[in-house]
């Protein structure tokens, strides 16, 4: 890690994203590092479906993060994990739907997510990797309190 911006901490996580977008649409030309990538929203809600909409890219961004964490630790510890797919959906739902959560009143964000690993591993070995699957950066950060400072520059 390399010193400290602005008096916070280099956590390394990488490049500046830069969005873009004009005030007369949905579509934004994102720039991270040196790749180009697009977004937008469906055209069933006003926008012209040139490039996924956020809740897709942040979607992708689980599912590579999980994807690349089970794949890190398989290969760590030598086992025959040959791939993994990852398959994710974001709802709305009520929370006295939610068994599970703490919230009791109002909508909740979901995301499921399934995933397949394939390869000669023993179950102990899936039960693991499952295990840490939900430990990848990413999934940490969505499930923890993320402080948001919003600046006009």
């Amino acid at each position: 890690m390399s010193g400290t911006h602005s008096g916070q901490k280099d956590t390394g996580a990488g490049s500046d994203v830069i969005v873009r977008g004009s005030a007369d649409g949905f579509a934004q030309d994102i720039t991270v590092g040196s790749h180009q990538l697009r977004g937008d929203e469906p055209v069933n809600v006003g926008g012209t479906d040139t490039g996924p909409g956020p809740y897709d890219f942040l979607l992708a961004a689980l599912g590579m993060c999980t994807s690349m964490t089970v794949a890190m630790y398989a290969r760590r510890k030598g086992w025959p994990l040959e791939s993994v797919t990852v398959r994710l959906r974001h709802s709305r739902i009520h929370a006295t739907d939610c068994e599970e959560c703490e919230t009791r009143e109002g909508l909740l964000d979901r995301i499921e997510l399934d995933i397949h690993f394939a390869g000669n591993l023993t179950a102990e070995q899936v039960l693991r990797l499952r295990e840490i699957a939900d430990i990848c950066p990413v999934h940490r950060t969505l499930t923890s309190e993320i402080n948001i400072r919003t600046r006009t520059v």
